[in-house]
Formats: structure tokens, sequence, C-alpha cells
């Protein structure tokens, strides 16, 4: 079938593209839900959404060669069980508007490609969306061992880095590591402190360079470490995308 692919820039949404693919789904066009322009930093601390390094998700659309369609979030949640009901003014309808346009424009789209791998809360909010749009959510990460994900996709060329750190024994030293660079470290965590290795604890977020789908790969010029809560045993921080472009591999 034809599918939207609902990308963040990290490598959860990337890797679940290549596996629609090897299903034999064709993806027609990428999906991203960005920060406001007046935004004063990247990260909103959305619970649906991962804003830090939406600036180059475009550089993503280009290695793809594939339309981009971006909708703005205030990042708020208005509803925050687990389970979804349609509500006014909460993020999870902007994923209703983006969706809206896309098919709009690719009325053959019935299927959505989504990175989900752990959280309930998200998956819920994205099938609620899918059900009232008539789409098909297509997860190929649910619920998947998480150690065994990880060794699968740096086998498998994801060559993402890691672009934010939110967990004890993750610092600065670790922005900008490759997933095959940090695997090691990441398995020694999640056994001292029982840190997620796929990041579903939010202990981390990354951004994908290079994948088997990519038809060039993406080079980050400049960043700035940006500090975003200066805590003591698990200190937040993030690399903000200044510049960054594409090149042949």
């Amino acid at each position: 079938m034809q599918v939207v692919a609902l990308v963040s820039g990290g490598k959860d949404s990337t890797y679940n593209m290549v596996k629609c693919v090897e299903d034999g789904h064709e993806i027609v066009a990428l999906a991203h839900i960005h920060p406001p322009a007046t935004a004063k930093q990247d990260e909103l601390d959305s619970f649906m959404y991962q804003t830090v390094g939406s600036s180059g998700v475009q550089l993503i659309a280009e290695c793809l060669s594939l339309p981009l369609y971006l909708q703005e979030t205030q990042g708020a949640a208005i509803t925050q069980t687990l389970e979804y009901e349609q509500t006014e003014n909460d993020e999870t309808e902007d994923l209703f508007q983006l969706l809206t346009k896309v098919k709009a424009q690719h009325p053959q789209v019935q299927g959505v490609s989504v990175g989900a791998i752990f959280s309930r809360y998200q998956a819920n909010r994205v099938q609620n969306i899918c059900d009232r749009l008539g789409l098909t959510m297509l997860a190929y990460l649910w619920q998947r061992d998480q150690k065994e994900l990880l060794q699968e996709m740096v086998e498998n060329g994801i060559d993402a880095v890691l672009i934010k750190v939110a967990a004890m024994g993750l610092g600065k030293e670790d922005l900008g590591k490759t997933l095959a660079q940090m695997q090691p470290k990441l398995l020694l965590l999640d056994e001292k402190y029982g840190v997620h290795v796929c990041g579903e604890g939010g202990e981390f977020e990354t951004f994908t360079l290079d994948s088997p789908l990519y038809k060039r790969r993406i080079v980050l010029d400049e960043v700035d470490v940006v500090v975003h809560s200066d805590d003591a045993f698990s200190p937040v921080l993030y690399l903000s995308i200044k510049k960054a472009h594409t090149e042949p591999k």
C-alpha cells in the first residue's frame, strides 16, 4: 500500500520506514510535527513528539527524494490519560491536521509508518488519529526486544547520532556519538540503572544521518550544545543543529 511516514528525525521512525519497504509498501510522503518558529528552544518537552533535531528533517526528505509535510505544535498535552479521545487544543490534534493535509494531496495513501516501540501513550494516540482518518498504522518495531532491535539497527546501516541525553550515566561527551559507538555503554547502563537501550524511557534521542533508504547522507556542519536542565545526576542536554548539508554516499 502507499504509505506516509511520520518522521521525527530519529532512528526509530527511520528504521520503521526500512521495515515498511521490506514488507512491500511504498512510501510516498513524509510528515513531521515541528516547534513554532517563535519557540526560543528546540525542546518543547512534548509528550508526543521529538522536537530536538527538527531543523534537520528537511534534509532527510532531500535524502529520500520525497515530499515533506509539516505541522506546527505548541506541545500541549491537554489529555494525559493513557487512552485518548478527541480533545480540542491537545497536541494530538496537530497530527490529525497534518495527516488530513497529506491525505488531501495523496488520496491513495492507506498506511502510516510509525516508529513507536514501547509507549502505549503515543501509540494509542496515533491509532486514534488513524482510525478517524481511515488509515492503517504500521508499527513494525512495536514491543520488540530493545537490545535485539538496537543491534539490528546498527547491523542494518542506521547511522544515527545522539542529539539529546537525559539519563543517569549519559552526558555531554555522548552527544554526537553514533549508535554503534554508544551500544556498549547503553548496554552497561541498562545493567546498572535499567536504562532503556533504545531510549524508550526518554533517556536519549537521535538524528539519522544515513540509512539504507537514503540516496544521499547528511553531514552536521555546526551544532550548539544546549543545557536544558542542569541536574546533578541526570542533566538534560541537546544539540541544536545550526548548519548541515547532504552529500553523495
